[in-house]
């Protein structure tokens, strides 16, 4: 059906009601992705109302892009159809939290600060703390399968993702998993929903295994003049009894950055007692600058730790001499008053990148520890040879952020993007590692697929966290092939976001 259809949006307001369709172009404009505008919005009030509008777009072969805040539109080829945005902002309540056995359930459209400031009146958290974490909702927060500094001391989502309720491509509502970890059983398919970025099911509600807040907790910063020194002190802690609740290492790029800039995004405090930041529930906030503890122009390792006051005295004891014995140039212990200005902006280290370049470039590289320096000396390299502007963090047990971030997005750019993309995929392969590109201008993306619309070696446009990706991959053209493959058994109609998935 063309974009200009008049009649598209009376057929949705016949089966939601007018005042929860939009219509005008100004309204649908800030739906777009990639540029692309759909036809009408639709924002139901419940599951059942979502599951008409999907049934509604197979019958008329519809493309329909579920959203939560539309925090994370730049993720993934840009879709090859787009008619209805389906915004599941309206589902937004909390209908199960039992505190004494750790579970939750909460519709898709709510926000994960909302969520948590409920989850810390019994002292218990959501560890999803996402980019944009003030603005993302539950339901997009899983669909982008972005992970969080969090993923050193509590995983990812799939740690602890237990169930979810989701409309499929027949417009059916389906359920996987449970509401407890006891009434687990059967298939994981609730899994595959993270990372998929809408392309297989729209997502109602989910489960959840809650974990009890940080009592108290501090911050730690060392400062190195070489990576390698970084290294040695990031190998140090790992290697020893100490578990931090995260474990960054900044590029000096970064660094200066994070030092110069503050996040647009506004900010609200995590954990009660956090300064700089309203508390959980409070209206959000600008985050709070970098104090001079922290030295821009080197690079930086950053790590956080909680406990009673004898373990954070041991934590702070144990790293200072880790990163003297690593040649640290500096160390600096942070408390609740200067933590939430770094670990803020670890958090929100994507919108700041996105923030700085409308190019930016952002990949995602895992890779063992054992072969971490050799990739990092690489992938500068590779930079520094197509004279692009480069940053990068390190976190978690081996995953690399690696960001490109040109001056301007013009066809030279594009090409020096291209070139470097395939570049870094083959460094990576050779050390058998896996690349995954998060965020890429318009201008790049169709150069990842071959002209007959065949996927670029090694180049996965997300991260599902398993091999699956293979099975669930639709072609980067508009029609899905047939076969086994777990979209067409989601979506046999290919009405949800064709083309995202190469």
């Amino acid at each position: 059906m063309s974009t200009s259809s008049p009649n598209l949006a009376s057929a949705v307001e016949a089966l939601i009601g007018a005042s929860r369709v939009l219509s005008d172009r100004t309204q649908r404009a800030i739906y777009a992705v990639d540029d692309m505008v759909p036809s009408v919005v639709a924002k139901p009030s419940s599951a059942e109302e979502a599951a008409e509008i999907v049934r509604f777009a197979a019958r008329e072969k519809l493309a329909l892009i579920p959203y939560g805040a539309r925090t994370k539109l730049r993720v993934g080829m840009p879709p090859s159809r787009y008619d209805i945005a389906l915004d599941m902002t309206a589902l937004n309540q909390i209908p199960h939290y039992d505190p004494g056995d750790l579970t939750l359930s909460v519709d898709a459209g709510t926000s994960v600060a909302k969520v948590n400031a409920h989850l810390l009146e019994h002292n218990q958290f959501l560890p999803l703390l996402v980019p944009w974490y003030s603005l993302s909702t539950v339901g997009g927060a899983i669909a982008s399968g972005i992970d969080s500094p969090l993923r050193q001391s509590y995983g990812t989502a799939r740690d602890f993702l237990i169930g979810a309720e989701f409309i499929d491509g027949t417009g059916k509502l389906c359920k996987s998993g449970g509401r407890v970890v006891k009434n687990v059983t059967g298939y994981d398919l609730h899994k595959l929903l993270i990372g998929s970025l809408g392309t297989l099911a729209v997502i109602t509600r989910l489960n959840f295994r809650t974990f009890p807040a940080p009592v108290s907790s501090r911050g730690f910063v060392a400062s190195f003049a070489s990576a390698e020194n970084a290294l040695a002190l990031r190998r140090s802690i790992v290697e020893s009894p100490l578990n931090p609740l995260t474990l960054d290492i900044l590029s000096p790029s970064l660094a200066q950055i994070f030092a110069e800039k503050t996040p647009a995004t506004p900010e609200v405090a995590v954990f009660r007692g956090e300064n700089g930041a309203g508390p959980p529930d409070s209206n959000p906030s600008a985050l709070p600058p970098i104090g001079d503890w922290f030295r821009a122009h080197e690079w930086q390792l950053c790590a956080a730790f909680a406990g009673a006051p004898e373990v954070l005295e041991r934590y702070a004891r144990d790293l200072t001499r880790f990163a003297r014995e690593s040649h640290a140039t500096s160390t600096a212990i942070l408390d609740d008053s200067t933590r939430p200005s770094l670990w803020g902006r670890l958090r929100e280290t994507f919108p700041m990148l996105l923030e700085a370049s409308s190019a930016a470039t952002i990949f995602k590289i895992g890779v063992l520890p054992s072969q971490l320096a050799s990739l990092l000396a690489s992938v500068q390299k590779i930079a520094g040879q197509v004279e692009l502007p480069h940053m990068l963090v390190v976190r978690a047990v081996g995953t690399i952020y690696f960001a490109l971030l040109p001056a301007s997005a013009n066809d030279e750019t594009t090409a020096r993007l291209a070139q470097a993309a395939s570049q870094i995929i083959q460094s990576t392969s050779a050390v058998g590692g896996d690349t995954t590109l998060l965020f890429a201008p318009p201008a790049l993306k169709p150069s990842l697929c071959a002209p007959d619309g065949s996927v670029s070696p090694r180049l996965n446009t997300l991260d599902t966290g398993s091999s699956d990706l293979l099975l669930m991959r639709a072609a980067c053209a508009p029609d899905v092939s047939a076969g086994p493959r777990l979209k067409s058994a989601f979506d046999p109609h290919n009405i949800f976001v064709p083309g995202r998935l190469i």
